[in-house]
């Protein structure tokens, strides 16, 4: 069992985030960034993904670290804040030394939220210079519609008449021996988020009258009686896992598959033809834990990252939140 209960990603050692958001048009970036370089791995489960220097994080491949990662709206049109971000590391001194300039190794992933809010205004390079400017501790008040998680919507089974609004989540755990593992997670699923212990839908498809989630009994039967048809790459979850555990990128890449459990235990259905969930992990430490511990202790982090997502929501672009239809102040 954990010794104490943290609130943010931000409490694993060197990592600091930072957002921005376009309220009117419903977008933003998050980007996720430690000083000086993270280990990473990533995984993307879903099948409609919109990536950025994945193939960088392979660890068959030269480079060792990254300096950030991307969060952003937009879908692939977001992917532009990254260079942005590439932009403030390079003027910070930070970057993988070719002998000539620093590059900085910023891997993205972009969710899909031009259905909500305006579609022709997305994160560009500037959103991402922004952020970066403002990286620092994440609070709650940072949780919810900020950054990455403004236009994030779930539940979008049946179209978008009957989803509800969504957001970016944090959540984090202090272990024995000093281990620490955080997430920053936007929740954009085309699924349901529910409560595992209770199987309570938190957040999803709303009843024709609007007034109440369907339970997760009834999705495959209102399934049955036909549905309006979404177009593939409509959703996605993105995010971050970051601990402070000592990790080669082939231990990064396997807690980042493992991680995606919090997902298959926090959203139902996942990982669909219409989502593109992508996970990186981040290693920044030299905490002593194996890759499996790590991983497995990981899915609890992201799955509590998730429900927070979409328990720190509010309702915007004509969608209700989880305050909203659960009565919550």
């Amino acid at each position: 069992m954990p010794e104490s209960f943290f609130e943010t990603i931000t409490d694993v050692p060197g990592v600091l985030v930072g957002q921005i958001e376009d309220e009117a048009a419903l977008t933003g970036v998050s980007v996720v960034w430690v000083k000086g370089g993270a280990v990473a791995g990533v995984s993307v489960r879903g099948h409609a993904p919109a990536t950025r220097e994945i193939e960088a994080l392979s660890p068959d491949n030269l480079v060792d670290k990254v300096h950030a990662v991307v969060l952003s709206g937009g879908s692939a049109f977001g992917l532009d804040a990254a260079s942005g971000v590439m932009q403030f590391l390079e003027e910070s001194g930070e970057g993988f030394d070719t002998g000539l300039v620093n590059v900085p190794i910023v891997p993205a992933a972009a969710l899909f939220d031009l259905a909500i809010g305006r579609a022709d205004l997305r994160p560009d390079r500037g959103m991402g210079y922004a952020a970066m400017q403002r990286a620092g501790v994440l609070k709650k008040d940072d949780l919810g519609n900020r950054g990455a998680g403004t236009g994030a919507t779930v539940g979008k089974l049946f179209g978008m008449a009957r989803a509800m609004k969504s957001g970016i989540g944090s959540y984090a755990r202090r272990y024995s021996g000093g281990l620490v593992i955080g997430a920053l997670i936007a929740v954009n699923a085309v699924g349901v988020v529910y409560d595992e212990t209770t199987r309570e839908v938190l957040a999803g498809v709303r009843s024709s009258d609007g007034q109440r989630t369907v339970p997760l009994d009834e999705l495959y039967a209102l399934q049955m009686e036909g549905r309006e048809d979404l177009f593939p790459g409509t959703a996605t979850t993105i995010g971050v896992v970051a601990t402070n555990a000592r990790l080669s990128k082939i231990e990064a890449a396997r807690v980042a598959d493992m991680a995606h459990g919090g997902l298959i235990r926090s959203i139902y259905p996942v990982h669909t033809q219409y989502d593109g969930d992508t996970l990186f992990a981040l290693s920044t430490g030299d905490a002593s834990a194996s890759a499996d511990w790590v991983g497995t202790l990981a899915q609890d982090v992201v799955a509590e990252t998730i429900r927070c997502a979409v328990r720190m929501a509010k309702g915007a672009g004509g969608l209700p939140a989880f305050a909203d239809l659960k009565g919550v102040v």
